[in-house]
């Protein structure tokens, strides 16, 4: 597990996303998250549009579900899924500005909390199915954010996560000067490898189902992301305002390092199919469970 050398807690990741709420939105727009590519020729809205729905199919979503977004951002999976596949959605966020956003875009059957998940108040067995994109680096407690999951999804119920992850056996080179790196800049408590997720959602209880590593598919976001916050610097006074004085304005310095950390293998992306074993009962709705991969 990479453990960045300055702790990060929830405060500091609420404070992260409040303080850089109109930077986030002017490069990343209402999805904060990678693409994904397939063809290669889809535009970036298209791209991270592809990334939720690959959710919605590895999880298998059927209409009537309850569901849970763990990290959910602006809301905007939480929107897209709730509209496409039918389902309720509870979302929670540490951030205000990121609640006030999706406050302000509401649709029917998505509730967003600003809560945290480590903390959720969920009912035991209360959910159908559960993702977090992107969210599970920020958590302090990565084998309470299983454990949750766990307790939360009923008997049968399906538990796709999106993750950042750090290259199997990575050298201290990539260790020093990205991976650690990118943990401080981006308030990431710690980032684990493929194994390490594995090993904590078995012990919480979940089968691994699926695994899939599309870091090709995705690196290409930080390129764009890139590009879009160079031009906003040039033309917007407020944003370089932000680059210069922002508390958390050491996030710029992370951009060039995730491009390189994709390039050179150091990080990966990985999308796991994970399940709650046991049989769903007939009051929950049809089995969703997802094909493996």
């Amino acid at each position: 597990m990479i453990v960045p050398d300055i702790s990060q807690d929830a405060v500091a990741v609420a404070d992260h996303y409040d303080e850089l709420d109109p930077v986030y939105r002017r490069v990343w727009g209402e999805h904060v998250h990678h693409g994904l590519w397939t063809t290669g020729r889809e535009s970036p809205a298209e791209a991270v549009e592809a990334l939720v729905d690959t959710v919605g199919d590895r999880l298998g979503l059927m209409p009537g579900q309850e569901c849970v977004d763990i990290g959910c951002g602006y809301g905007s999976t939480a929107r897209r899924l709730a509209v496409t596949r039918g389902v309720s959605v509870t979302g929670f966020t540490l951030s205000a500005e990121q609640a006030q956003y999706a406050a302000a875009h509401p649709v029917a059957g998505v509730d967003i909390q600003v809560r945290d998940w480590l903390a959720n108040g969920l009912a035991n067995s209360s959910a159908d199915a559960a993702w977090a994109i992107e969210s599970s680096e920020h958590m302090v407690g990565k084998s309470r954010f299983f454990a949750e999951a766990h307790r939360v999804l009923v008997p049968g119920g399906q538990f796709v996560i999106c993750a950042w992850l750090a290259e199997t056996d990575a050298g201290r080179w990539k260790i020093r000067h990205l991976l650690e790196p990118i943990c401080r800049e981006g308030r990431l408590p710690s980032m684990g490898t493929r194994e390490e997720y594995e090993a904590m959602a078995m012990a919480a209880g979940f089968e691994v189902t699926g695994y899939e590593d599309v870091s090709r598919r995705v690196a290409r976001t930080w390129p764009i992301c890139a590009r879009r916050l160079v031009k906003a610097l040039l033309v917007d006074p407020e944003m370089r305002r932000m680059a210069l004085r922002a508390r958390n304005r050491v996030f710029v310095l992370s951009i060039p390092r995730l491009i390189l950390a994709y390039r050179t293998g150091a990080m990966r992306y990985g999308i796991f199919t994970l399940t709650k074993a046991g049989e769903r009962g007939p009051e929950t709705g049809p089995n969703t469970s997802a094909e493996a991969d």
